[in-house]
């Protein structure tokens, strides 16, 4: 082995190293590894064999990288249930992580023709739109865009829902039994905003989901909410249970 480490790359020698170190949990509890800086002096190594190595275990899913903040070693993802209706936070608590989340923005809006249409609504009809970011033990996981109509729910932009749960809310002051939902799930590439409040770099991939939920409002199974929300896709699997 060592005769191996002698001959091959100095990039591969760090990467290795770098390898075993992550196996036998050698780093601190908090999963970060030591800054490129520190990797030079630790390795005897220049910046680019450095970022060399940990750009290769980024690209292998040993590593992920939080800007402004470092570079992590990857657990194995949280899974989301696909089938399951769930509030972002209840799916944050399933993983085991403490949830938290920010609100961006909470107004009321008119709702454009794709609303329209997703809601059952109609010229004129106005909307909530809320955008929030969910984090996992401190780490934004999740930015949403919800939209919910104001006729259905009347008074509901009185609630603050940077404290409050959209589906608490809506089961508990507006009695609806939330039924199903319909979802649609693609790969997409981040900018601008996204990319920004999920701390992530400009053109990284994330899980976008688009969704359409119903539930039984006065008797009638109505379309309640529509909504967005992107995912980390270095923290996030997603899984369906399938019988036959």
């Amino acid at each position: 082995m060592e005769r191996e480490y002698e001959m091959a790359p100095k990039y591969f020698v760090v990467k290795k190293k770098l390898i075993e170190m992550i196996n036998s949990e050698a780093f601190s509890d908090s999963g970060m590894i030591p800054s490129e800086r520190e990797l030079m002096k630790m390795f005897n190594v220049s910046r680019i064999t450095a970022k060399r190595a940990v750009d290769d275990l980024v690209g292998e899913g040993y590593l992920f990288r939080v800007q402004g903040k470092g570079t992590f070693i990857r657990e194995e993802e949280a899974k989301h249930d696909l089938i399951s209706i769930m509030s972002c936070t209840e799916d944050i608590v399933k993983m085991g992580m403490v949830p938290t989340r920010k609100l961006i923005s909470q107004e009321v809006i008119e709702a454009d023709k794709r609303r329209q249409k997703r809601l059952h609504l109609v010229a004129g009809d106005k909307v909530l739109m809320l955008k929030r970011v969910y984090y996992a033990d401190g780490m934004p996981v999740n930015y949403t865009i919800a939209y919910l109509p104001i006729k259905i729910f009347p008074g509901i932009e009185e609630y603050d829902f940077s404290k409050e749960s959209i589906y608490n809310i809506l089961e508990s002051k507006y009695n609806v039994k939330i039924t199903s939902a319909t979802r649609t799930l693609e790969a997409v590439l981040v900018t601008d905003e996204v990319a920004e409040l999920l701390e992530l770099d400009q053109k990284e991939p994330v899980i976008l989901f688009r969704a359409i939920t119903l539930g039984i409002v006065n008797g009638r199974e109505i379309p309640i909410e529509t909504f967005k929300s992107y995912y980390r896709s270095d923290r996030f699997k997603f899984y369906i249970n399938q019988t036959k």
